[in-house]
């Protein structure tokens, strides 16, 4: 896809954080947007705001865990806009625990969200890619994606699991000869506010988090967008995210006790 103008994207996550930003940069670029987010109040922001910067964008309550609302709001955008060019299934959550302390309510809220949420946007807008003839699909995973992090088993065994979704979708679709290219993003520290909104955060760790993250979500948002308009397989955000993709490349699983041992000098990968 590499003219965005005049195109319609559907974006999920988009109150803010990356999906705000990227809301932000492809209204710049001429795309029609249909922004949604469990925080109506937070996504009618950010569509006023790409209406401002020229863009043709509407609003959405969504709740990405809910499969019939996603089916339905797949099924409302195109009736809004005609057609769907652009989805970015980004919406996310985070939760720290191990996984003796975990509540399965945690764990299901995890899943639901970062797996099954990515799985109902995937399954709900498919269709309505092909039927374009010009789709591209970009599925939100992490650079927890790469590798296995105490405390974020949830988290892991989301992200993991969306790029092994992702990666399986894009074959699909070349071996089927479908007009839909489909990417895989792997952010690192990202400046958003996941770490503050995570569940069983202890005092503090968000401003950890916020020292570590080295990347704006506005960077990201370009990131994504120029691995979109070169097809890119896999969209690595950030220096920490090619260092956290190389380090199970070069050790295999023996990069897990360095890892280990990290955690328990109190270093936060």
């Amino acid at each position: 896809m590499k003219r965005l103008a005049g195109k319609v994207a559907a974006i999920t996550g988009a109150g803010s954080g990356i999906g705000r930003a990227l809301a932000l940069a492809l209204a710049e670029r001429g795309m029609r947007l249909a922004l949604s987010d469990i925080s109506l109040t937070r996504v009618a922001e950010t569509a006023a705001l790409c209406e401002k910067a020229g863009a043709e964008a509407k609003a959405y309550e969504l709740n990405v865990a809910d499969r019939q609302a996603v089916l339905s709001h797949a099924d409302e955008v195109v009736a809004d806009f005609g057609v769907i060019n652009l989805v970015v299934n980004n919406a996310g959550v985070a939760l720290q625990a191990t996984v003796e302390q975990m509540r399965w309510e945690d764990l299901d809220w995890v899943m639901n969200i970062d797996f099954w949420g990515v799985v109902h946007g995937s399954k709900a807008f498919l269709p309505h890619l092909i039927a374009s003839g010009d789709g591209h699909l970009v599925n939100v995973s992490s650079v927890f994606g790469f590798v296995g992090v105490p405390t974020q088993s949830a988290y892991n065994a989301a992200k993991f699991a969306v790029r092994g979704f992702t990666e399986s979708l894009r074959q699909e679709m070349l071996i089927a000869k479908r007009p839909v290219k489909v990417s895989c993003v792997h952010p690192g520290g990202i400046r958003t506010n996941i770490a503050r909104d995570a569940r069983g955060t202890e005092a503090g760790d968000a401003e950890k988090f916020a020292q570590i993250a080295r990347t704006s979500p506005e960077g990201a948002a370009r990131a994504i967008i120029r691995g979109v308009e070169r097809n890119r397989p896999r969209i690595l955000i950030g220096a920490d995210a090619y260092v956290l993709d190389a380090i199970p490349r070069l050790l295999g699983p023996y990069y897990q006790r360095p890892l280990a041992l990290l955690a328990r000098l109190g270093v936060r990968v």
